[in-house]
């Protein structure tokens, strides 16, 4: 009989802990710990309070949680002294049925990792969706792991034990994420479709009206009819969009206009051998909200309107937010004439795909109907991973400005140029990295980044003459960001007088920050406090197609944690079915509050 939190919150200290026996291996000092957050108010507050209980223990505590764990298809499981627990996670990623080769293979990879790090491989191998992961997989996840750092890894460790504390405590419970599937579910037949050149490799990469690209379009109106969207369109751009109506304003012949209407998703376009998430997160989450809206026979008292925005990533031509911007009203007709690697016009593409360029115009929405946008979007980063969080706020997606830069000295012998006579504008360049690093280090959250760096017709005995060189630098508020630039700007006229060379600067991009609405940040920390998920809030580095709307009306945003560090725009990017379905309970909880407010 599957364990309830009212037994867990009504028994006895010892009895508590024995409940919760085997959730993390021989370690029952963890739920002790952990016992003294009770009532638990859900199963994820209780999850929530596990997890503190290790992040809080001495550092001591925690190596010895994680020397706990068995090594996978070690010696334990030879000798069947794994837990039950163990044996079946370990069974269900077939483990308990592995060739010779693969035996010698995983016994050689254990040898390493315990001769560099001194405790056991700890991987959660039923994987993000819990069913288990490839041997394949498994086996690539501890080669790659094995080139980390040892304080990176002891932490994925960890990681990975409240992972698979996650998965046990479903079990105990009898709990599945069901919407949770469902989104991931989702996610891998679209992945199916991707751009030539990249699906020959099992790449993922989908660009704008490519032929991976109008079938996602095609596969995601087809499921949002299937979960009772009342009205479904591709519209002029691309954009898949699907309405759900309100309450009085759908009748025999229709739906009826007039009705508020809140706003939301996230593109579909991915970046050249990106991830699955990106993006697509933030359409299948309300797609998910909808599903069970139609299967209840509910209606709000406002309609929802779900976007599949056709671009944001800029891959295939040099325009960025095509879906989002059309919606706003932004759609650059110039756009039209940008012609892509292999000199075919976005026109043309446009007349492609079948879309009606005349109709580009009529996109464009009236922000009067409109309450708001909201988007749940993957992170993209490693803050939420790192802190054990599986949902965090956005308070702001940060303003951003690019440079492309140039330092000009003089080429001269390596040999025979003294250091004092030297005008190295490599070594300028590297000067002005560590000084944005520096100013950018001095607030909290703002990131100052040069990515790109060259020396062109460089050579390993020649002082450099020339370098090249870009500069990245964001932070929340507009005013942060400007400061931020002036110190660095002013760092660099420093280090080219000093050193005697000289330097051109060309602004590439600039974007304002999008400070997400207080109100309808309140609307998220209500819908995530109330999952007994701890409230956490951060700004976004990364743009969205949110930044877009909020041009027009109000946003906000929730991120989603990713797994592996956080990487995204690489296909390693994940999250596990439990975090996606905290984002649908979320999201729900949020129109059950807006449904409230507006009636």
């Amino acid at each position: 009989m599957a364990l309830t939190i009212d037994q867990l919150n009504a028994a006895s200290p010892a009895d508590a802990v024995a409940l919760l026996d085997g959730t993390y291996e021989h370690s029952p000092w963890v739920a002790e710990g952990a016992l003294a957050e009770r009532p638990f108010r859900s199963l994820q507050h209780l999850k929530a309070a596990l997890a503190q209980a290790v992040t809080h223990a001495p550092a001591e505590q925690q190596l010895s949680l994680i020397r706990m764990h068995p090594e996978l298809a070690g010696k334990a499981m030879e000798s069947n002294a794994l837990t039950a627990e163990s044996t079946n996670e370990q069974s269900k990623a077939g483990l308990t049925a592995c060739t010779p080769e693969e035996l010698a293979r995983i016994r050689e990879l254990n040898a390493a990792y315990g001769q560099k790090f001194g405790f056991p491989f700890i991987l959660a191998v039923r994987g993000p969706r819990g069913t288990g992961l490839a041997k394949a997989e498994i086996l690539a996840t501890f080669a790659r792991r094995l080139n980390n750092h040892p304080d990176y890894e002891r932490a994925e460790a960890l990681r990975n034990i409240h992972r698979i504390a996650e998965i046990r405590l479903n079990d105990k419970f009898g709990v599945s994420p069901e919407l949770g599937n469902q989104v991931w579910d989702w996610q891998e037949q679209l992945a199916v479709h991707s751009d030539p050149g990249f699906a020959e490799q099992g790449q993922l990469t989908v660009t704008y009206l490519t032929q991976a690209h109008r079938a996602c379009a095609l596969q995601i109106s087809t499921w949002m009819h299937e979960v009772g969207f009342d009205s479904v369109e591709i519209d002029a751009v691309g954009n898949v969009i699907g309405r759900y109506e309100a309450e009085g304003f759908v009748t025999s012949g229709g739906a009826v206009p007039g009705a508020p209407t809140l706003l939301t998703g996230s593109h579909y376009d991915t970046v050249r051998n990106g991830g699955k998430y990106d993006g697509r997160l933030g359409i299948f989450v309300p797609m998910a909200c909808v599903k069970e809206l139609a299967r209840q026979g509910r209606r709000l008292p406002f309609a929802f309107e779900v976007v599949g925005f056709a671009e944001e990533e800029g891959q295939r031509y040099k325009a960025t937010f095509i879906g989002s911007g059309a919606l706003t009203g932004h759609f650059d007709p110039a756009w039209l004439d940008q012609a892509d690697a292999d000199g075919i016009t976005m026109r043309e593409a446009m007349q492609q795909a079948g879309l009606k360029i005349e109709d580009i115009p009529k996109i464009q929405r009236d922000p009067a109907r409109y309450l708001g946008f909201i988007e749940v979007h993957i992170e993209q980063g490693p803050v939420l991973n790192e802190l054990n969080l599986p949902l965090g706020i956005v308070t702001s997606i940060n303003g951003s400005v690019r440079y492309i830069g140039e330092i000009h000295g003089m080429a001269s012998h390596a040999g025979t140029t003294p250091m004092d006579r030297r005008r190295d504008a490599a070594c300028a360049v590297a000067e002005l990295i560590l000084a944005a690093e520096q100013r950018a280090r001095r607030d909290a959250d703002s990131v100052a980044t040069v990515g790109m760096l060259q020396v062109p017709g460089g050579s390993i005995n020649v002082v450099p003459g020339l370098a090249k060189f870009s500069l990245d630098i964001r932070a929340p508020r507009d005013d942060q960001r400007d400061a931020v630039i002036a110190d660095v700007l002013a760092a660099l006229e420093e280090i080219c007088t000093r050193r005697g060379l000289r330097y051109t600067l060309e602004e590439a991009m600039r974007a304002s920050a999008a400070p997400s609405h207080p109100d309808w940040q309140a609307r998220w920390e209500a819908a995530v406090e109330a999952l007994g998920v701890p409230l956490f809030r951060m700004p976004s580095g990364a743009g969205h197609d949110a930044m877009k709307l909020h041009e027009v009306m109000p946003q906000a945003m929730l991120f989603v944690r990713g797994l592996n560090g956080g990487i995204s725009h690489n296909p390693l990017e994940s999250t596990t079915s439990d975090d996606m379905q905290l984002a649908v309970l979320a999201m729900q909880k949020l129109l059950d509050n807006l449904a409230k407010e507006q009636r």
